[in-house]
């Protein structure tokens, strides 16, 4: 019965000391796994994704490529996809609300693993918190698409160009333009070859150096002339730089300004016939009374109208007054014959 009790003392001995080599062999294995040591050294941060791309429950998970963690979960919540994430709490102080999370992989063709970009800004994040996830660029499906769309773009121009449509189809399919292009490139290759032989305004500025002295002397000419400008001198010049003049034409434009207010007010004689209808009806009527005098005179009618047209009364009316002046020329040569007074007293 001894015997018995020693035996069993002695396995039970044993199986403690296998299950504690275990455990600690467990424990060893994880603290040297490099994923954030053991469960108390790490804090739970979630965020989501809308395509995990075969992420899975232990994913790496890494910190500027530092494995700091590990995938504990991953779940829907609605349309998205939720995954939960263990860090190294000495990762708290790298990990802040300006980090954000994507989906990496270990290698080319490796499985997924969540990348966490750094921040030492902002508030840092704690058990539970949620961080911002963001889309991961250059991926294999991404290139994938976008090589597929493009050779889909580069198909569909090539249909273009063998039906000739657009520019290029019809330089490629139509006759007539492309007679039309070469007939442009001879002729720029004729205008280039008048002007390297001098020929021409061109050719002749490029070939003479007597037309290049003077483009010069006139560039020069208005060099001079915009200097003058600038240094006050002459008409021009006082008008740009003379503060007077240009306070004088201020206030010739602020007088116009004013008298166009007071014309458009009415205000004034000048005013008055910009405005007034009745003063506008009165002359209206004066002037259509000229029109009917001068019609008149134009058809003779009345003293003036005969005087203008009537040869005869012109001609009497000359006469009559020759012979006024000649009957005042006598008198003043002898008033004694004109101007007897006989005065008789009784």
């Amino acid at each position: 019965m001894a015997r018995t009790r020693s035996l069993a003392w002695a396995q039970l001995k044993i199986g403690i000391l296998a299950a504690g080599a275990l455990a600690l062999a467990t424990m060893l294995i994880l603290a040297v796994g490099g994923q954030g040591g053991f469960s108390w050294q790490r804090y739970a941060l979630k965020t989501t994704f809308t395509n995990v791309q075969g992420l899975k429950s232990g994913a790496v998970v890494r910190v500027a490529g530092v494995e700091v963690g590990k995938v504990t979960r991953v779940e829907f919540v609605e349309a998205a996809v939720e995954v939960t994430l263990e860090v190294n709490n000495a990762m708290q102080e790298r990990i802040t609300e300006h980090s954000r999370a994507t989906i990496g992989s270990l290698s080319l063709l490796g499985e997924p693993i969540i990348e966490v970009t750094p921040s030492a800004e902002g508030r840092r994040l704690v058990d539970g918190d949620f961080i911002q996830s963001v889309r991961p660029a250059g991926q294999i499906s991404d290139v994938a698409e976008g090589a597929t769309q493009s050779l889909e773009q580069a198909r569909l121009m090539l249909e273009d160009l063998r039906a000739g449509r657009g520019t290029v189809g019809k330089l490629f399919t139509d006759d007539a333009l492309y007679r039309d292009i070469q007939g442009f490139v001879d002729a720029a290759e004729n205008v280039a070859t008048t002007i390297s032989r001098g020929e021409g305004t061109i050719g002749l500025l490029a070939k003479d150096p007597a037309a290049y002295r003077q483009l010069n002397a006139s560039l020069a000419n208005l060099q001079e002339m915009t200097r003058r400008i600038n240094a006050g001198e002459g008409s021009l010049g006082r008008l740009m730089n003379d503060e007077a003049l240009a306070q004088s034409l201020t206030a010739a434009t602020g007088s116009f300004e004013r008298i166009s207010g007071r014309l458009e007010k009415g205000e004034g004689t000048a005013g008055k016939l910009l405005t007034d209808q009745q003063l506008y009806d009165r002359i209206n009527e004066l002037m259509g009374r000229v029109d009917a005098v001068v019609a008149s005179l134009e058809k003779g009618q009345g003293t003036a109208g005969r005087l203008l047209h009537d040869a005869q009364l012109y001609e009497n009316m000359n006469t009559t007054i020759t012979e006024a002046r000649s009957l005042l020329a006598d008198i003043r040569k002898d008033p004694r014959r004109y101007l007897n007074v006989r005065v008789s007293i009784f």
